[in-house]
């Protein structure tokens, strides 16, 4: 059975299998037409049923905000010249050159602290020396004392005998 060979009968009028195909798709074009056009209905229902807030107020509170934070922006500007952060710069470098001279200070210490070291093993070798000459003087000054008698007996000698030579009997 074709589509041509089609016939349907409703009340006493009969359509062909063409006739009938056209029909079909015009009737389900125009049902989808209404059907897309009540979606599109029921969303513009939803859409319209939020709730759209007042902007005055929010407008309103902008402008307090914004007031606000001038405020505060001011503040921080007065805090910044109350401390003198302009001139920060300068007391910046000033610093760096300061540490510049410390370390360098702190080198030539440093260099110091080396003389000093060799210095102390210097007067370490002295004060041994100084013990060794202690009692080497201390030897010697009873050997000077040794000496002088040596020397007063010597000279008592020598006067006898040049007493002696002089009077050998009397």
């Amino acid at each position: 059975m074709s589509l041509e060979d089609t016939e349907l009968t409703i009340g006493g009028t009969s359509f062909k299998g063409v006739y009938i195909a056209i029909l079909l798709s015009l009737a389900t074009t125009i049902g989808g037409g209404v059907w897309t056009a009540s979606s599109l209905y029921s969303r513009l229902e939803t859409a319209e049923s939020r709730y759209i807030p007042d902007i005055l107020p929010l407008e309103e509170r902008t402008v307090a905000d914004k007031q606000e934070l001038l405020g505060e922006i001011q503040l921080i500007k007065q805090a910044l010249e109350d401390n003198n952060v302009s001139q920060l710069q300068g007391k910046l470098a000033a610093l760096g050159v300061n540490l510049e001279t410390i370390i360098a200070q702190q080198q030539t210490l440093l260099l110091l602290s080396e003389e000093v070291n060799d210095l102390e093993k210097e007067i370490e070798t002295m004060k041994a020396t100084v013990t060794t000459a202690q009692i080497v003087t201390e030897k010697v000054v009873g050997f000077d004392g040794k000496v002088t008698a040596m020397n007063r007996e010597i000279n008592d000698l020598w006067s006898a005998m040049d007493f002696l030579s002089e009077n050998p009997l009397k």
